[in-house]
């Protein structure tokens, strides 16, 4: 067997698992409002923190040593005061990219 068809197969396997094992361990409801509350909040968490370093590093040149750039922080920074002012997902999402333009563009000009 192949390197590779082992590796898929441990992938399968443990993704597989986490899915399984609370379906076969817990038969009841659950009454506890803390693991209610851990469970639910899972998805946002690990969504988050895959998601966040890409963000810091997103702006740097393709084959360019990969470093957190000015544009990429104030592009963060607008998006989340704008996501914390309850705006629309698309709104926040093409600000912080047209912001994140304007600064790569601007930033010859100040420097």
């Amino acid at each position: 067997m192949s390197y590779l068809y082992i590796c898929m197969f441990l992938m399968f396997l443990t993704t597989y698992l986490i899915r399984v094992i609370p379906i076969g361990f817990v038969r009841k409801k659950m009454e506890n409002l803390w693991i209610q509350d851990f469970i639910y909040y899972i998805p946002f968490s690990v969504l988050s923190a895959m998601t966040f370093p890409d963000v810091l590093y997103s702006t740097t040149a393709t084959g360019a040593e990969p470093h957190i750039s000015v544009s990429a922080i104030v592009a963060t920074v607008v998006a989340l005061v704008l996501a914390w002012r309850k705006r629309g997902l698309v709104l926040v999402a093409i600000v912080a990219v047209l912001v994140a333009i304007a600064v790569e563009l601007l930033m010859p000009l100040l420097f």
